[in-house]
């Protein structure tokens, strides 16, 4: 496959190939589609100068041909991955990235696009995707990062010119992103389809590598290996739940290995606190609610061990019996990470779990705004318990509530550095996208410096604090495919 090689590409730039020459029985050299009228709409100055990437050049003729995939570094061999997953539960044998990239490696980093065109996965799908969920993911994750939740992260959206139809007729873009790699859980179970143990075997000294080295270091590095994955994924869904984030689309071939946050679809923050809250419109049983999230963490790590069984042990049956041993651990794990969690962001060293079940407990039934509220408890903190307690229908409970937690002397310095005040409200999202699809970027530029220093309050972003009015209704995402 001839690619278009940069004459002006900056001799710095080197686009690796390790994933395309150490794993090629799970990739396929592909090309991203011709753009013919690209436009750079939002640009991650920060992270570009974190990957020796200059922002000026980049927004150049050639730097948006690195961004779009149109005009590669030489040398560089971008690759189509191959995957498989569980889809709300039902397995799919070849997934991969349909409408995807791996351009290659940046030193440690994978840069990939999504939206680049069809590829031999995408099946039925035209490969391409619109503004609005190329920068929904752009705003979104960079906000995770803000919070210091681990994630892919975005360089840049690029209008194609090319429109896209989904409900209606939409203008298409392709979002450049960030991650320590696109390994997936499953990319494992791909590998496990094959038969091949030597590509399972090759695929995971691949993995601990880039992401748990110290696995290589233990008695069994591939229990080890598990251990580290499963212990990575329980600390990041419980820092999900923390903040009110529901990814809504957990599939199997949306949990990395990494630990990080990956593909922002139908995702959004609640507002009122409910743990059956649903936002995606094609999670119509509710298996990805915000309070499933942990429960689904678990099923997916069990098709991840799965996947991986025969490097676990000698015989199936060891194997199956070390790996229910450790899957019995991840409950214990994900409840120490989110129980750590819940004592920071009610500024305690310790505290009774009564307290804190007792104060969930509270939030369901008054449905209070999740970010609001713990935002309040630190002013009530410091003396003034009116604006937590004005979030509350059930003032009696809340009082008892408080007295209790008060009697521990919070500290609220160190609640106001875990308890964001601005996250991407839903409304304000949606605002902000409508407006970049009709060709209006300001808002979207806006609610990204807003989201950059989330736990400081800054006068005159009132409206960025406050949940979404009544007449913004209930709330309903969609996949963007």
């Amino acid at each position: 496959m001839n690619l278009p090689v940069s004459t002006s590409v900056s001799p710095t730039i080197t686009l690796g190939t390790r994933y395309a020459t150490e794993l090629a029985d799970l990739a396929l050299p592909w090309q991203a589609a011709e753009t013919p009228e690209p436009e750079l709409l939002v640009l991650n100055e920060a992270l570009a100068a974190d990957l020796d990437l200059d922002p000026s050049w980049l927004r150049s003729a050639d730097g948006i041909g690195l961004l779009t995939g149109t005009v590669v570094p030489e040398g560089a061999v971008p690759v189509a991955q191959a995957y498989a997953g569980h889809q709300f539960g039902g397995y799919s044998p070849r997934l991969g990235d349909g409408r995807a990239l791996l351009l290659g490696e940046l030193g440690a980093h994978d840069l990939h696009l999504k939206g680049s065109g069809r590829t031999p996965f995408s099946r039925g799908g035209d490969g391409f995707a619109a503004v609005g969920p190329m920068l929904r993911e752009y705003v979104v994750s960079e906000a995770m990062h803000a919070l210091g939740i681990p994630t892919t992260r975005s360089l840049a959206v690029v209008a194609t010119g090319r429109p896209v139809r989904r409900e209606a007729v939409l203008p298409g873009a392709v979002l450049a992103r960030v991650a320590s790699s696109h390994l997936r859980v499953g990319t494992f179970q791909y590998a496990r389809s094959t038969g091949d143990d030597d590509l399972l075997k090759r695929l995971a000294d691949h993995a601990i590598e880039r992401h748990h080295p110290s696995a290589a270091l233990a008695d069994q590095p591939y229990v080890a290996f598990f251990e580290s994955v499963m212990q990575v994924q329980a600390s990041l869904v419980a820092q999900w739940m923390l903040v009110g984030f529901v990814h809504g689309v957990m599939n199997t071939d949306n949990m990395t290995i990494s630990g990080e946050t990956i593909d922002y679809g139908p995702c959004a923050f609640l507002d009122a606190f409910d743990p059956a809250t649903v936002f995606s419109s094609i999670d119509e049983q509710g298996r990805y609610a915000y309070g499933n999230q942990p429960i689904v963490a678990e099923w997916n790590l069990a098709r991840f061990a799965e996947a991986i069984l025969p490097l676990l042990a000698d015989t199936e049956d060891e194997a199956v019996s070390v790996a229910t041993s450790m899957l019995q651990t991840f409950r214990d794990r994900y409840s120490a990470a989110w129980s750590d969690g819940m004592r920071a962001k009610l500024g305690l060293a310790d505290a009774d779990p009564s307290l804190v079940a007792d104060l969930v407990s509270l939030m369901q039934d008054n449905h209070v705004d999740h970010t609001s509220f713990f935002r309040a408890l630190g002013t009530a903190a410091r003396g003034d318990v009116e604006p937590a307690r004005s979030l509350v229908l059930d003032l009696a409970a809340f009082d008892a509530w408080a007295s209790r937690w008060l009697a521990l002397s919070p500290d609220a310095d160190a609640m106001d550095r875990v308890n964001p005040a601005y996250v991407p409200r839903n409304h304000l999202v949606e605002e902000a996208l409508t407006a970049a699809t009709g060709g209006d970027l300001a808002p979207v530029e806006r609610l990204l410096s807003v989201l950059a220093a989330p736990y400081d309050v800054r006068p005159g972003l009132e409206r960025y604090l406050e949940p979404a009015p009544d007449s913004f209704g209930q709330y309903t995402t969609f996949c963007g495919t």
